[in-house]
């Protein structure tokens, strides 16, 4: 069985086979680790991408500058995200440079963590919480 995952470097998207683990899995078009599971920073375009052609959960935390349980949470979800290669394609999205998107998915509060699975939005949460709970989170959708 295989499953289409979006490179985080160039937004191509590559069929690989779908496994329990991995140790090495590159991009077929610029040879990037898609191991890489750093957030991306995203954008309405890289978001649309993702929603459509990833079949790995796609996570996305909406956050601003300004805010300070968005600072507080990020270094946690991105552990979070360094503890999921290849389950799950985590994404963060400025909310204030994003506004279009915040009016879209109806976003009230910040940070607002929104999963969305087989290209819809299946379960979003606010404010802060630590990689522990984000992981546990985003594993009862995979």
């Amino acid at each position: 069985m295989n499953i289409n995952v979006v490179c985080p470097h160039c937004l191509k998207v590559n069929r690989i086979p779908k496994k329990e683990s991995y140790t090495k899995a590159n991009c077929g078009e610029c040879k990037g680790s898609l191991l890489d599971a750093a957030p991306v920073v995203g954008n309405a375009s890289i978001l649309a991408t993702y929603v459509a052609n990833s079949e790995l959960p796609v996570v996305v935390d909406f956050w601003a500058p300004w805010c300070g349980p968005c600072l507080q949470m990020a270094p946690h979800f991105e552990k979070a995200a360094s503890m999921m290669p290849l389950k799950a394609q985590f994404m963060k999205i400025n909310n204030d440079d994003e506004q279009s998107l915040g009016a879209k998915y109806q976003i009230s509060s910040i940070p607002c963590v929104i999963l969305f699975k087989d290209g819809k939005e299946i379960d979003r949460f606010s404010g802060a919480r630590d990689s522990t709970q984000i992981e546990a989170w985003v594993r009862k959708h995979i």
